[in-house]
């Protein structure tokens, strides 16, 4: 049903998920799993407060600032795009804002007579290994609530962040000499190409733009802290455990952040002039209901047979799990192939991770391995990248697999969890 799924795009990796339930639970008589609730809640919240200031114009004044930043050094394009990426998908907490910056980084490269395939290729990968450690990330969040003591989420983003920068970075210096350089004269636009990419056009900022950015860096601020100071926080007295509070009475992190995150959009349409139309209209609201129904059916249907199968699953994999931790980050990246979201990887392959025994530290170190939905050519940013480049640099080779994304992606992988190793050794 996955690989169906994947196949088609959009919902239909949901609804095939759905399709794995039916025969799971109807013809094999699986008791069901739990459903994503947790995590479908968090991208709910957090991407509808991005869309308030992707609508309030917040997503075009943060791009106004990186064009600016990139276009001050041309010539350092390789490593200062994909950095500039990183921070605007590390804040807004989605790989999706790197639509905005590809126009620009293309045509600072054919500025410099530098190949657009090694900027635009770590660039895309980039806006997606930042994911893993961003405070509005449904994947942290996920992945904190998963572990769930106090201050995991913290954890996760102080070994998360560092780690895939530098991840990032040995990402980037692999692409320096990837493919032949352009020639220093000529033509540099294939002529079957429909038409060279347009010169970035300066436009007027939307009026409440910043007001947005400042609004939604709070938000940021707010969960930041909540996660590092939960006594902050109001408690009651214990009971059972419900799906906004702990065992021991405390507030839950997803809580907090689904809390947090829709004041912070109430806060945007209150100060801005952006409207719940404007909103309702915007390419992330668009991109949240797809993530919604991808999440809930294939998590639903993994969880339940990982729920199922556990007890033969843990005779197959735990002994090599402890012995060889790292060993768990393949079936993690595996799962994240197929899956094509890091959110779903998390929800599915963590809980599995703890069954088999291994440290919540070690989890963390591995969590940069759900970023592999760039395996196979078919995510959107990918194919953005290679529609953006008219020179034909950026492209998906004769084996499919052997596409420009494929060596910048592994090593900023590969360097992301061996640097996370490292920092858990130090930091946790």
């Amino acid at each position: 049903m996955i690989l169906v799924g994947s196949r088609m795009k959009g919902i239909g990796l949901g609804v095939m998920g759905m399709v794995g339930m039916a025969i799971f639970v109807l013809v094999f008589h699986m008791r069901p799993g739990e459903p994503p609730l947790d995590v479908m809640m968090i991208i709910l919240s957090i991407v509808t407060t991005a869309a308030c200031m992707q609508a309030a114009g917040g997503l075009e004044y943060l791009v106004f600032l990186a064009e600016k930043l990139i276009r001050r050094h041309p010539s350092r394009i390789v490593f200062l795009g994909p950095v500039v990426v990183f921070f605007l998908a590390l804040f807004a907490g989605t790989s999706h804002v790197v639509y905005s910056m590809l126009p620009i980084i293309y045509e600072v490269s054919l500025e410099k007579r530098i190949r657009p395939e090694r900027p635009l290729s770590i660039s895309v990968i980039a806006s997606h290994i930042a994911l893993t450690g961003s405070p509005m990330a449904a994947a942290t969040a996920a992945l904190a609530a998963i572990l769930g003591y106090p201050g995991a989420a913290v954890d996760v983003m102080k070994i998360g962040i560092p780690a895939c920068f530098i991840g990032m970075l040995a990402g980037a210096a692999s692409v320096l000499r990837m493919g032949k350089d352009l020639p220093a004269s000529g033509p540099l636009v294939l002529e079957d190409a429909a038409e060279p990419a347009a010169p970035a056009v300066a436009r007027p900022l939307k009026p409440g733009a910043k007001t947005s950015v400042y609004i939604f860096g709070a938000a940021i601020l707010l969960v930041v802290l909540a996660g590092a100071f939960p006594s902050l926080l109001p408690a009651w007295d214990a009971g059972k455990v419900t799906f906004s509070m702990n065992a021991n009475g405390s507030l839950k992190m997803v809580t907090v952040i689904e809390i947090v995150t829709l004041a912070a959009s109430a806060a945007i349409l209150l100060l801005t002039p952006a409207t719940p139309g404007d909103v309702a209209r915007s390419s992330l609201f668009t991109s949240m209901a797809v993530a919604l129904v991808s999440v809930f059916g294939v998590v639903w249907m993994s969880a339940t047979f990982m729920e199922n199968n556990q007890a033969l699953i843990q005779g197959a994999l735990g002994g090599i799990a402890k012995a060889h931790p790292w060993t768990f980050s393949i079936v993690i990246f595996i799962l994240g192939v197929l899956m094509f979201s890091q959110a779903a990887t998390t929800k599915v392959a963590m809980p599995l991770g703890l069954a088999l025994g291994l440290p919540g530290p070690a989890l963390i170190a591995m969590f940069p391995a759900v970023n592999s939905d760039w395996v196979l050519p078919g995510y959107p940013t990918l194919l953005a990248a290679i529609q953006i480049d008219k020179a034909g640099t950026t492209r998906i080779g004769k084996w499919v697999f052997n596409h420009s994304f494929l060596r910048p992606g592994m090593v900023t992988v590969v360097t992301a969890i061996v640097v996370g190793f490292l920092l858990t050794k130090v930091l946790l």
